[in-house]
């Protein structure tokens, strides 16, 4: 199992109060994920990403879809080694690309970053 999907398994037991979609897709380039919903009625986007160093990795077609849907859209990154996991929104995509793992999250650990999108649109 690679590394992407343990982060996604870490996350079905930690937010059992959010329905989490894995969408495999291969035809949209740069579509999240996960496809989150949560018991205020909001959809979610997740994109999910595990480096061992500060380093994150974004395609252009990533990039670009976080640029264009900036609202609901949220990248959260696990830290191999401490497991740090932390929540960014995805409209901060250019500064994360840039400044990688070190920049600051809006969330630090699973659950924070499970209450802050269970009370999106509360």
């Amino acid at each position: 199992m690679g590394p992407e999907r343990k982060l996604y398994q870490k996350l079905k037991k930690s937010f059992t109060n959010i329905s989490l979609i894995r969408l495999e897709n291969n035809s949209l380039l740069g579509t999240p994920d996960l496809l989150g919903y949560n018991n205020s009625g909001h959809f979610f986007t997740i994109e999910l990403k595990v480096t061992s160093g500060n380093r994150l990795k974004f395609s252009p077609h990533q990039i670009s879809f976080h640029v264009k849907h900036p609202h609901n859209t949220f990248i959260i990154a696990e830290a191999l080694g401490p497991g740090t996991v932390k929540l960014f929104r995805g409209s901060r995509i250019m500064e994360l690309d840039a400044c990688g793992f070190k920049l600051d999250a809006c969330c630090l650990g699973l659950d924070a970053c499970r209450l802050m999108l269970q009370e999106l649109g509360a």
